[in-house]
């Protein structure tokens, strides 16, 4: 970890948050889509759409992107979320959404979700927006809109591809894990089980 919690979360203004089983609650099945799709079992679905001749992957990525629609109807907000997201707006900090989802799809589940206020639409990244997670892309686009260096932004996800971007874009990185097995610790500067936990860290 490269610092303690009160030093490093408590003060930091400008947060990118992954949206589907961090702000929301994890409703993917990526087997299920997987084998929708005929991905192969093991294969991470947008590198695999990507590598495919355009002809073929286009109607995978239409019903990709309905499956996700679809799904946005039956999540909800993440224990901790709104009082997090108020916590930080009420500080003046900058937010941000990087998502592997579509930009329309994330704005439409931050609107069901009613989280949808927090959050300016130019400022949720989607796979059309910047280069998916794990690539740091995303992260350099926010800090280049608020004008900051990308290390100062803090990363909150629950999955590897989540922290190895905010590592790789030298970002503060928190790993939200309500199992609490946490994973990757070599990826994670804070770890929480909940948002609830982390609003409590921030204000230490």
């Amino acid at each position: 970890m490269r610092g303690t919690l009160a030093t490093t979360v408590a003060g930091r203004s400008h947060w990118v948050f992954d949206l589907d089983g961090t702000l929301t609650v994890a409703v993917h099945d990526f087997a299920a889509i997987r084998r929708e799709l005929d991905i192969p079992a093991d294969s991470d679905i947008l590198g695999h759409l990507t590598a495919l001749p355009p002809g073929h992957a286009q109607p995978l990525h239409d019903r990709l992107q309905e499956i996700e629609r679809e799904l946005s109807a039956l999540t909800s907000a993440a224990a901790g979320a709104l009082a997090l997201l108020e916590h930080l707006r009420e500080s003046g900090a900058r937010l941000g959404i990087l998502t592997r989802n579509t930009r329309e799809n994330a704005v439409r589940t931050l609107e069901l979700v009613g989280l949808g206020g927090f959050f300016d639409p130019l400022h949720v990244l989607g796979r059309d927006e910047a280069q998916p997670k794990p690539e740091p892309d995303g992260i350099h686009r926010l800090a280049g809109i608020w004008g900051i260096d990308a290390a100062t932004t803090v990363m909150v996800g629950d999955y590897q591809y989540d922290l190895q971007a905010g590592r790789s874009a030298g970002s503060l990185t928190v790993h939200v894990d309500p199992t609490r097995s946490f994973r990757w610790p070599e990826l994670a500067d804070v770890r929480v089980g909940t948002l609830d936990e982390l609003l409590v860290r921030t204000t230490d």
